[in-house]
């Protein structure tokens, strides 16, 4: 007989000045996998905001000493974290599949792209931290100095549970900042594992802590507490707001990465079988739980017809199921309340008078009952005034846009408040230049669907989006820290 699961989950605890603590009001949460609801993940500390003074104090202790630590010393350590990332790669990606559904291949993606920016930004101890800049007085030298922020607090979503904390931590402390980090409840123990990395790789104790815990109460106790001097958050449009509004209150600085309602035009010249591989992947990979997602396809009327019937085709042919299988092709959303939400989606476009093409249930599979399984979903003769068409779904949800020309195209593409990440399909090189031009996107791809980032590249959306800065590239330590104008005059004496 097989164990309850109950009693196999381990309890995890909150990584604060290098000890593993548990919450001071005791509470515990659980974590399940979604292929498998009634397996547990383990149980997790149900922070509140005095575990939150706590790793304040860790992190304050710990701030001066690694702010004064050199710069290539920094990048050691991210070094050390790089190969110990390597070396656990697919432990971490099974333990990921487990906590979050998607597929092997995409979690280890997640590792990688961890591992590629430990690597990355390790490099960047060596580089100059400022610039020296001519002065147009004599005698009188000018440069800029880079300097920490300080205690910056991070809050991370659920999709990405190694990539997005990686990305946004190891620039951090790359710039001599002191971290507190509050992963997703739905995927704690990944980025409890990267707390465990780092203090192996020799990060000094309080530089980096985790709390785990609702963003309810301990996000918005991170978003408003005056000792932490900056918040960097990826998440929905309307907890961006939330945290944004509460970092106004006192000036402190917010840098957010937020949703998007990303859009591929395909073009009668198109290569339809390049569209439809790409824009599958991008659709309906990680089940269409990103947010650079393609959730709106634009299509030319010419190749429109042919278009919806080979994507629904493609669409069918996913083979859903665990994770963890090395033959399926999409997994499940993240948990029961993301069925709900998505489906909701899929009786509103019904009721807007969309066709419903393909899709539009819970999977219905025996063997998948067990599971937040839902159909890879199309509509099509969808209008650009739908909600379907407006608003952010987070799951395999596509809506297909018929227009006749290049320009309703683009019209329907920037009509929209988000602007994080658009493609378009197009044998036409003077058409892919205009699209570069006329597109309001952070990201832009040419026969390619809107997912798919490199990590020397910035990262970030336009309008509601984000809010104007942009993750990883050459700015992206840049972004955790201080300018500082020097002055130097050394005039001689009289």
């Amino acid at each position: 007989m097989a164990q309850n699961p109950l009693i196999q989950a381990e309890t995890y605890h909150n990584f604060i000045a290098g000890r593993w603590r548990a919450a001071r009001g005791g509470a515990t949460f659980a974590s399940t996998n979604p292929a498998h609801r009634e397996e547990i993940i383990g149980y997790y500390q149900q922070s509140t905001p005095a575990d939150l003074e706590d790793a304040l104090e860790a992190a304050s202790s710990a701030q001066r000493s690694w702010a004064a630590t050199p710069a290539p010393e920094r990048g050691e350590i991210l070094f050390r974290t790089a190969q110990i990332l390597e070396r656990r790669r697919d432990e971490l990606a099974e333990l990921m599949t487990r906590e979050m559904g998607k597929l092997l291949k995409e979690t280890r993606g997640d590792v990688q792209v961890a591992i590629d920016v430990a690597k990355y930004v390790a490099g960047e101890g060596r580089r100059a931290e400022g610039e020296t800049i001519p002065s147009a007085l004599p005698d009188k030298f000018c440069m800029t100095i880079r300097q920490p922020i300080g205690i910056v607090g991070i809050i991370t979503p659920w999709n990405f549970p190694l990539a997005i904390p990686a990305w946004k931590t190891f620039p951090a402390l790359q710039a001599g900042n002191v971290v507190i980090l509050k992963p997703a409840s739905d995927t704690p123990l990944v980025t409890l594992k990267l707390a465990e990395i780092l203090q192996e790789a020799g990060l000094p104790a309080g530089v980096f802590n985790v709390l785990t815990g609702p963003g309810s109460t301990l996000g918005d106790a991170m978003a408003s507490h005056p000792r932490i001097n900056m918040i960097s958050l990826t998440g929905s449009n309307e907890v961006g707001r939330r945290v944004a509004e509460l970092c106004g209150r006192d000036l402190r600085r917010c840098a957010l990465e937020l949703g998007g309602k990303n859009a591929v035009i395909v073009l009668d010249d198109a290569d339809l079988e390049l569209a439809i591989e790409g824009i599958t992947n991008g659709a309906f990979g990680t089940t269409g739980q990103r947010c650079t997602a393609t959730s709106r396809v634009i299509v030319q009327r010419g190749v429109y017809q042919t278009f919806v019937e080979r994507l629904a085709a493609s669409a069918q042919r996913l083979r859903i199921g665990d994770g963890l299988d090395t033959q399926i092709q999409m997994g499940p959303l993240v948990n029961q309340g993301r069925v709900r939400a998505v489906h909701a989606y899929s009786e509103i476009g019904q009721q807007e008078g969309a066709t419903l093409v393909t899709g539009g249930t819970p999977c219905r599979e025996e063997a998948l009952l067990d599971g937040a399984f839902y159909q890879p979903t199309i509509f099509s003769d969808v209008r650009p005034e739908m909600r379907i068409a407006r608003e952010e779904v987070f799951g395999p949800f596509v809506s297909i846009l018929p227009v006749d020309s290049y320009e309703e195209a683009v019209r329907i593409v920037n009509d929209t408040e988000y602007g994080l990440s658009a493609g378009i399909f197009t044998e036409d090189v003077r058409i892919a230049f205009r699209a570069l031009r006329d597109i309001a996107s952070g990201l832009v791809y040419i026969n390619a669907a809107t997912t798919g980032s490199e990590i020397h590249l910035p990262f970030g959306g336009m309008k509601g989006s984000g809010n104007g800065h942009r993750e990883l590239g050459p700015d992206a330590v840049n972004e955790f820290s201080e300018v500082k104008s020097v002055y130097v005059t050394y005039r001689p004496r009289s």
